[in-house]
């Protein structure tokens, strides 16, 4: 009987990813989201941490399950990356700089092609960002990123190339964090 308990819960522990409908360090991730009359289901969700910390939830939706970023990058299908903040150190100016580093790895060192769309972007992030606050950016194949906070649109930012950038911080070959990618797309 223990060693079946231990099993179990070997097991519970071990699938750690959010699933449909779960909670991730106190957020609750709804079975799917919809943005401009597109339903997207969860895909999957982890945590992005640094030094111990747990700084935002960061979770995929995507049209079907997706278990590979190539096919979220490069889909002619819509997808979103949500981002819900769980820590009061995240602030616009961190989470700008965070996201300059962002798209130099996702550019592998060169974002000067997409300079314009990236200043655009990044003041979506202007204004205070505080615990509990909630991104969404919406990756629209053929057009670009819609940005929202807290479910109200903030902006759009043209450019095919820029779109994949946007997907390429979390789900590239050199994302900000390598376990929340493998979360985001284990589902």
């Amino acid at each position: 009987m223990i060693k079946r308990a231990l099993v179990l819960g070997t097991m519970f522990f071990a699938c750690g990813n959010a699933v449909a409908g779960s909670e991730i360090s106190g957020v609750n991730l709804p079975d799917s989201i919809t943005l401009q009359e597109k339903v997207l289901s969860l895909n999957g969700a982890g945590v992005r941490s640094k030094f111990f910390i747990d700084l935002y939830v960061g979770s995929l939706f995507t049209v079907g399950q997706v278990d590979q970023a190539s096919k979220v990058i490069d889909s002619d299908q819509p997808a979103a990356i949500r981002l819900n903040i769980t820590s009061g150190i995240i602030t616009s100016e961190k989470m700008t700089e965070a996201m300059n580093e962002g798209f130099d790895r996702a550019t592998g060192g060169d974002p000067a092609p997409i300079e314009a769309s990236i200043k655009e972007f990044i003041a979506t992030f202007a204004e205070p960002i505080k615990e509990g606050d909630q991104f969404t950016l919406l990756s629209v194949p053929g057009e670009g990123i819609i940005s929202y906070k807290n479910g109200k649109q903030l902006s759009v930012t043209r450019g095919e190339t820029f779109r994949k950038a946007v997907m390429a911080i979390w789900l590239g070959k050199n994302p900000t964090d390598e376990d929340l990618k493998e979360d985001m797309l284990e589902g």
